[in-house]
């Protein structure tokens, strides 16, 4: 067994509450299919997500259909969209950044943020941004679970979009204005 299988595994049996026994009844057993149904869509969202940060980052369908075993077309149809989601219309202060790639949106957030804007959530190709008054800072590392010296220099998380994660820092003075 890997040692993702084993992370996994560990995660599905905590997720449905299962403790280390010897018997099982049938409600754990119903128990453990739920978590593991939940694992099973988390794990497709990673995937796409990882899919989708890779295409924004210049990878091709076909080294991505290589890695998953398909061909380019398959892959394509699989994890491939059209244009970004719809978007309901947000309040003053929201709005959604876009479209962006991992080659411009950190240029794109230092913008945003110095006018007031910090992301609170990532999606294909685009930031959920909120407006407050003061600037803010970004910075995009790779997903980890700990965020210890991140937090001690008081960065917080903006977002989750695996690969990655959004980390938002107030700067405390006013915003820049358009003149």
């Amino acid at each position: 067994m890997s040692d993702l299988s084993d992370v996994v595994g560990r995660a599905v049996l905590a997720d449905a509450g299962i403790s280390a026994e010897d018997r099982l009844t049938d409600a754990d057993h119903l128990a453990l299919i739920a978590a593991g149904a939940r694992a099973e869509g988390e794990v497709r969202e990673l995937l796409q997500r990882a899919v989708t940060a890779a295409r924004a980052g210049g990878v091709s369908w076909a080294r991505i259909g290589g890695e998953l075993g398909m061909t380019r077309q398959a892959a394509q149809q699989r994890f491939g969209s059209g244009a970004p989601p719809a978007r309901d219309a947000a309040p003053d202060d929201e709005r959604w950044l876009g479209p962006v790639t991992a080659f411009d949106e950190m240029a794109e957030l230092e913008l945003a943020g110095q006018a007031g804007w910090h992301t609170v959530e990532a999606d294909v190709l685009s930031h959920r941004m909120v407006r407050t008054d003061t600037q803010w800072e970004h910075r995009r590392i790779l997903w980890r679970s700990s965020l210890a010296a991140e937090t001690a220099d008081g960065w917080e998380v903006g977002c989750r979009a695996f690969p990655w994660i959004y980390l938002v820092r107030d700067r405390g003075i006013p915003p820049v204005t358009a003149g």
